[in-house]
This record gives structure tokens, C-alpha cells and sequence, in this order.
């Protein structure tokens, strides 16, 4: 049964990443792949990279045991049969751009061949059969891509990797985020294909593999993943989106990678967009990610790493909530079910009232201008550090104080 197959799958994973991250560490210090602290990072000292080689082994160990050679899909409307993906394909682009990966983490690639590597993997996969070919989107119906489905994937697969290579600045989130969206996806793909789903199984060993390379980069970290594990995760995590959910005839099955992923695609979207307000290249790095900006306010690392943590999780779950919530009649398709709705939109609305605060939150600077206004018209003589001081006050304790202006006099 696969339930188990994934089970073991997971600790195996967890268990050679644990196990091999140590040394690939050495490798790292060895071939002089070794993150130095700088203004646009979050490394308090030089700390070896290549973490994302333990990821790899412990993903191909895990999936060579447990995985199928050829996992068979649900057939689309309008395929004459069902398709299937080859899973040692998959693998092999997993491996490609691992390595791709290591050789930018040890001499610094230019972006075009980064891209290129990242292009190259994603066609490895389309090629052993991960396409989408079209996508069920509620109360339109199917929307078949026959033409473009290979490029949408490779399109998709390359964003993915970029996305989570982006979240990767402080110590333990993008391994811990990955391990959550990992789980999340293997639990939904059993849900939605059954106990049967290869999908899930390889859902599950990327959640154990990040776990176990998360034993040694919880903070302070002794060792980063590196490209080569942030483009591997986000490669996976687009596989198993692509057959796990995409590629399904869900109604539901486009809002599961986007509520999963949320985290990531929201911190992604807000960097992109401001670099392109300020006329930046998209791909540069700077200091407006959500980790940065909960740092330049007075974060922990800790801190701001829980925070992007629960709120992973929680969108996470209102991903599997509605799988598992009984909101519709599945006897009366497009018939629901009014209590059940009530509290699927009561779950709804609840995750969503906790992004937008959130958002608030890091929204900081803007913030302070307003609270450095406010304070200055009550008292002038207000410092900079008064007001540093008194937004991370609120920030910490939650309450966002009105301050009362003077009452104009006579």
C-alpha cells in the first residue's frame, strides 16, 4: 500500500539527508563553495553551501526503492488514454539541476546559464511525461492546452525553481517551508488519486529529504543548501504539483499549488514587483524579501522563521481543508452542502484576514513613516530611536496604539 510506501519513503529520505549533509559540507569547503557574510545576506560567518546534495541523494535512495518506474496519470478530457510519467526522467532532471546548482554555488554562474541549466531540467521532465495539458478551473469547466501544455510546464517548473531559490536567506526556512508544502502536497495527491498515488510518495520523500537536511540548518546554521538544493526543492515541488494535482480532473485542483505555495509565490511576487517599480532587473538580489524586511524591524532569526512557518502551514491547510471538508455533495455535483460551506468559508476567511495582517506587518517601513508622523506631530523632539523603539514595541506586542494628537489651543 502506498500510505506505508510513503511513510518509509519519508524516513529514509530524512534519514540519508541527516546523515550525508555532513559531508557534503566538507565537499563544499573543499571546492571553496562557502557563503561569506555580505549586506544582502543573512550568514553571520562563512558557511559551507552544497546542503542540496544530501537533499539529492536522499530524494534518489528514497524514490529508487519506493517509487514506480512508470506512474500512471488520470486520462484528460480529450486524451484518448491515460498518460504516464517516467520516473527516472523526472530524476534525472532532478540530478541536472542539482548540479547545475552546485557548479553556480562553487564558481558564481552568469543568470543566462543559470537559466538555461534550469530550462533544461524542466524539459527532462516534460519529456517523461509531466505536461499540462489542461487545468479544471471552478464554474468554467476544462481548459485544454493541447499546444502549449509543454511549454506552460516548462514555464511553471523554471518559476518554481526561482521562487523557492528566492526564499532561501535565513537559516532553516526554505527546507522548513519545503518540508510543510512537501507534506501538504503528499497528503492532498492521496486524497485526490487515492492510496495509490506515486505522486504523493514522491510528495513525501521531498518533505523527509528537506527535514533531514533541516537538522543542520535549523539556526545557527552550519550548513546552506545552496542552488543546488533551492532549485532541486523548487524543481520537485513543481513535479509533484504538475502529477499530483494539476494534472488531475479536480475542481479543485489549481487552487492546491496555489494556496501550498502561497508563501513563497506572495514573497516572490512583492520582491519582482518592486525591483521593477524601481526599474531593477528582476533577478537581482537585494534586501526586500519577507525574511530581509522582518529582520530590518527587529526580528529574530527564530522568529521571523516561525512566523513564515505557521503561516505556510496554515494556508497549507486550508489547501488539505478543502479536500477533506464535506462542503459539496459529491453524489450532486454543483450542489453544496450549507453548514459545511459556512465553515469552509469561515476557514477561508480567517487565513485570509491572517495574510493581510501580516502583509501589514512587513509592510513596516511604511508603517513606521506613519507611526514617525504621528509621533513627531505629538511631540517633536521625538528621536529616530524613540521611534524605531516604539514600532517594535508594537510589532512584538500586537497592538497598534492610536496615538492622540494635542488639542489645539484657545
Amino acid at each position: 500500500m502506498r500510505y506505508w510506501d510513503a511513510v518509509y519513503a519519508f524516513l529514509v529520505a530524512t534519514a540519508v539527508a541527516a546523515l550525508l549533509t555532513p559531508l557534503a559540507g566538507r565537499l563544499a569547503r573543499r571546492v571553496g563553495a562557502i557563503a561569506h557574510p555580505s549586506d544582502r545576506g543573512l550568514a553571520r560567518k562563512p558557511t559551507p553551501e552544497l546542503g542540496g546534495l544530501a537533499i539529492l541523494a536522499g530524494v534518489i535512495i528514497a524514490a529508487a526503492i519506493w517509487m514506480p518506474a512508470i506512474i500512471p496519470l488520470q486520462r484528460s478530457p480529450g486524451e484518448l488514454r491515460p498518460s504516464v510519467v517516467h520516473t527516472w526522467p523526472v530524476l534525472m532532471g532532478a540530478v541536472l539541476i542539482a548540479l547545475i546548482g552546485a557548479v553556480d554555488d562553487a564558481v558564481d554562474l552568469k543568470p543566462l546559464l543559470k537559466l538555461l541549466g534550469q530550462i533544461a531540467a524542466a524539459v527532462a521532465a516534460t519529456a517523461a511525461g509531466a505536461v499540462i495539458k489542461g487545468l479544471t478551473v471552478p464554474f468554467i469547466g476544462y481548459l485544454a492546452f493541447p499546444d502549449s501544455g509543454r511549454e506552460l510546464t516548462v514555464v511553471w517548473l523554471v518559476a518554481l525553481m526561482n521562487i523557492v531559490n528566492f526564499s532561501d536567506g535565513v537559516d532553516g526556512l526554505a527546507a522548513g517551508v519545503c518540508a510543510i508544502d512537501g507534506a501538504a502536497f503528499s497528503v492532498i495527491a492521496f486524497r485526490i488519486q487515492g492510496g495509490t498515488s506515486a505522486a504523493a510518495v514522491l510528495a513525501a520523500v521531498t518533505a523527509g529529504a528537506s527535514i533531514g537536511f533541516l537538522f543542520h540548518n535549523s539556526y545557527p546554521a552550519k550548513i546552506f543548501m545552496g542552488d543546488t538544493g533551492s532549485n532541486l526543492l523548487g524543481y520537485l515541488l513543481g513535479v509533484v504539483a504538475v502529477i499530483g494535482s494539476l494534472k488531475t480532473n479536480a475542481a479543485i485542483a489549481l487552487a492546491v499549488p496555489l494556496l501550498v505555495l502561497a508563501v513563497p509565490f506572495m514573497d516572490t511576487g512583492f520582491v519582482v514587483a518592486k525591483r521593477l517599480k524601481y526599474k531593477r532587473k528582476p533577478w537581482d538580489a537585494d534586501n526586500w524579501h519577507f525574511h530581509h524586511r522582518m529582520a530590518n524591524i527587529g526580528f529574530s532569526q527564530r522568529k521571523t522563521v516561525a512566523y513564515l512557518y505557521a503561516w505556510t502551514l496554515m494556508l497549507a491547510g486550508v489547501a488539505v481543508a478543502l479536500q477533506f471538508v464535506p462542503y459539496k455533495y459529491h453524489h450532486a455535483p454543483g450542489h453544496y452542502h450549507l453548514g459545511w460551506s459556512i465553515v469552509m468559508a469561515a476557514i477561508l476567511v480567517l487565513a485570509a484576514a491572517a495574510s493581510v495582517y501580516l502583509v501589514y506587518v512587513l509592510e513596516i517601513f511604511k508603517f513606521k513613516n506613519l507611526r514617525a508622523t504621528q509621533l513627531r506631530r505629538a511631540d517633536p523632539e521625538t528621536t529616530e530611536h524613540e521611534i524605531v523603539a516604539s514600532v517594535q514595541r508594537d510589532i512584538e506586542t500586537g497592538e497598534f496604539d492610536a496615538i492622540r494628537q494635542p488639542e489645539p489651543q484657545g
